[in-house]
């Protein structure tokens, strides 16, 4: 007859108190564990190039627009200090406050549409079945990803004034007056050209995370706006703009930013012709310091655009969050 054995667990040793307190002793770090400065040393190389990458030409650019910084300083470096005479100069130049105007006109109407357009497009997205919501989205991802300069090359061969594709089709159409007609030749048509393409641009990233967020509006709040009586429109004024506001927020600010900061399809299209038709803030800052090498004009020009550009955004945001207070 086989004796089975019970083994027992040893005790465990009895934890002392530490005097003048009623819990358990503090735990000691285990020679495993990161030590305290181990996971600021982990994001550090990131940190590094961030700065490197961005605060550093910012204050670069600072420096060098308090300076006479021109040719002659780029190559010797002994550049002179003259405080706020750059800003001077820009501020008294009549055609400076000339390309701000455009500036803010040109990014008026891109956000105004890319915002509304994308909404159009992500609600009918949502109201789509599966196959044809993944064309959509395909074709959105699709055109999302086209380089800026190939994008910019193609509605140049569009707009061709001999071999273009909508000369074509219009003079086909029987309007005989655009047969060869100059488009970038005129300032008011190569306006609208450039505002075509920043906004066939920006529509997809808009479209697609306006439509991102729709899929997480709760359907019950639909149903029951629906069952009230509530038309399309009203259901989008109670129901989904309130509940999507931070993202169409977010969205906005973006577009404001990359509106504003709009330069390569500018540049390579038109060069900010013709004339000053198409110069806005980073145009009229690359042509300051390229024409005459004005560096230094140059730098001020892109810290004024820095400056309003970070104005518009601080209004809209206070005039959002003074909004959000009064709904609650």
């Amino acid at each position: 007859m086989s004796v089975i054995r019970e083994r027992t667990a040893p005790p465990s040793p009895k934890r002392r108190a530490v005097p003048g307190t009623s819990g358990p002793p503090p735990r000691r770090r285990r020679s495993g564990e990161p030590r305290g400065l181990w996971p600021y040393a982990l994001i550090a190389p990131a940190v590094g190039g961030m700065l490197y990458l961005l605060v550093y030409p910012l204050l670069r650019a600072v420096l060098i627009s308090l300076q006479d910084f021109r040719l002659r300083q780029l190559i010797t470096g002994d550049a002179e200090f003259v405080g706020l005479r750059n800003y001077r100069t820009l501020l008294s130049d009549p055609r400076f406050w000339e390309v701000v105007r455009r500036t803010f006109l040109f990014m008026a109407v891109n956000v105004v549409l890319i915002m509304a357009i994308a909404t159009l497009v992500a609600l009918m997205t949502e109201r789509l079945g599966r196959i044809a919501r993944t064309v959509v989205l395909s074709s959105l991802v699709l055109a999302w990803a086209m380089p800026v300069i190939a994008a910019t090359t193609v509605f140049q061969w569009l707009f061709h004034s001999e071999f273009g594709i909508v000369n074509h089709l219009l003079t086909g159409a029987g309007f005989s007056s655009f047969d060869r007609y100059p488009w970038f030749a005129h300032g008011t048509a190569a306006f609208a050209i450039l505002v075509l393409l920043v906004v066939w641009q920006s529509v997809p990233f808009a479209a697609i995370t306006l439509y991102s967020g729709l899929t997480t509006v709760p359907t019950e709040l639909y149903e029951s706006a629906r069952l009230d009586g509530a038309s399309g429109a009203r259901i989008f004024r109670s129901v989904t703009l309130p509940v999507l506001r931070p993202i169409f927020l977010l969205v906005f600010s973006l577009e404001v930013i990359w509106t504003f900061k709009a330069f390569v399809q500018i540049w390579v299209m038109t060069r900010g012709g013709p004339g000053d038709a198409t110069t806005i803030l980073p145009v009229y800052a690359v042509q300051t310091a390229l024409s005459g090498q004005r560096y230094d004009l140059g730098s001020a020009a892109s810290m004024v655009t820095v400056v309003l550009m970070s104005g518009v955004l601080v209004l809209y945001f206070r005039q959002m969050l003074r909004q959000e207070d009064e709904i609650r």
